[in-house]
């Protein structure tokens, strides 16, 4: 049985009394694009419960990507694994973590913190991720790379507040709002780090390691190992989310916070081809394109770059603050639109003119009919029912691919909300 989030009337009655500053739109407007294309109510729910019960509780050999790990003294330990690659990233984990918060599912929610802060979370003084959390580790919780992917830690202090929220915080790890103060506070101010971390090929043991965000550019770097070169990730920057920390973090964060949701809408338009909408999977903080030496072809659209549409649509379904967002949504379906909307590859130069890959990906599908969100052009209902024909990922690549499908469904479907804190 699913607990009830506050309805938008209610919503608007208690901002009104309580001066809130949550927008109107993020206070309760959470279309359905699956009903407006006419499927019922029902039908939807349906179709996003099956696919939560295949992704985590299907068969282990071809359908789930979540499994039960034992226990320790605060409960069940579960993981969110990519099958294919055989790891646990903390990709996955925040995004198995949001997942279950926005449908109501407290025992695996639960779960996967419990695993994250035994297995992955570092809190030695002198180690360059303490306070955050080891980006991939082995299924027996042994690092496979101790090093930090931020987009993880985004998505930790988001739904940990949306726990807070939805079931009240505890205590210990499961004092949820305290877990995601500490956590973003980290994000924004933990002083840099010379360490040791464990040995990886090509990477000198000891590096010198900052904080998540550059505080000069107020942007989500790609890593805190500031021994490479800093730059960021366009898939990472979230704007709707540092909205919401804008009120709900610490109070000397809020404003920091807000600054970075506008330099990130911004952002977006600066890292997009002004003619496809593509944008590359690694840029420097002005928006070019940005390639390490250990990537060389991070400069073109790759996989985390399928993610950043879905990043501004939210962002303005949400808030609805830069209609420019609108607009990269119309010039990216309108690019996808040309190579066939069945039919169209995973991986391109950013002009276009090269497809690099011809996988027709079930998250990109996703992640495009996501798009529709922002997107004004009719041709948006054409990406929204490509979803909805789309079956449920399973066998190999069901990981990244089952996310972003899940994920696109409960975005597309009105179920993944702003889960506020309630009324009082």
């Amino acid at each position: 049985m699913r607990t009830s989030i506050p309805t938008t009337l209610a919503l608007a009655a208690w901002l009104a009394l309580s001066g809130g500053t949550i927008s109107a739109r993020a206070a309760g407007s959470f279309p359905d694009l699956f009903a407006e294309d006419g499927h019922s109510p029902k039908a939807v729910k349906t179709k996003i419960d099956a696919a939560f019960a295949q992704l985590f509780h299907g068969d282990p050999r071809e359908q789930a990507i979540f499994y039960l790990a034992g226990s320790n003294s605060d409960g069940p330990l579960g993981f969110v694994m990519d099958v294919a690659s055989d790891d646990v990233r903390t990709e996955g984990m925040s995004y198995g973590m949001m997942i279950c918060v926005q449908l109501d599912h407290k025992t695996e929610f639960d779960a996967i913190w419990n695993w994250a802060k035994t297995f992955m979370y570092h809190d030695a003084p002198t180690n360059p991720s303490c306070g955050f959390f080891s980006w991939s580790m082995k299924t027996n919780g042994v690092a496979n790379d101790e090093m930090v992917a931020p987009d993880g830690e985004e998505y930790f202090v988001t739904s940990l507040y949306f726990a807070a929220n939805r079931w009240g915080s505890g205590s210990g790890i499961y004092d949820y709002h305290g877990e995601a103060d500490r956590l973003l506070s980290n994000m924004i101010h933990r002083a840099e780090i010379t360490g040791q971390v464990a040995p990886k090929p090509g990477r000198p043991s000891k590096i010198r390691a900052g904080s998540l965000f550059n505080a000069e550019q107020k942007m989500i770097r790609f890593s805190p190992n500031l021994t490479d070169r800093d730059h960021t990730d366009p898939s990472y920057h979230l704007p709707a989310f540092y909205e919401l920390w804008a009120q709900w973090g610490p109070a000397e964060d809020r404003a920091f916070c807000s600054d970075a949701a506008r330099i990130s809408r911004d952002f977006f338009q600066r890292a997009t081809d002004p003619r496809t909408g593509l944008n590359p999977n690694y840029a420097n903080f002005d928006g070019s394109p940005m390639a390490p030496p250990w990537s060389p072809d991070t400069t073109n659209f790759l996989y985390d770059a399928w993610r950043t549409a879905m990043n501004w649509s939210v962002d303005w379904s949400w808030w609805g603050k830069d209609p420019r967002e609108q607009e990269l949504s119309d010039r990216l379906q309108a690019f996808f639109a040309s190579k066939g909307i069945d039919t169209y590859g995973n991986q391109f130069t950013l002009d276009g003119s090269r497809q690099l890959a011809d996988d027709h990906s079930k998250g990109l599908v996703a992640m495009n009919a996501v798009a529709s969100l922002a997107a004004t052009n009719p041709r948006r209902k054409q990406f929204v029912e490509a979803l909805w024909d789309t079956p449920v990922p399973h066998g190999h690549y069901r990981y990244y691919d089952g996310l972003l499908y899940l994920m696109g469904m409960m975005h597309c479907g009105g179920e993944f909300r702003v889960i506020q804190p309630p009324i009082k």
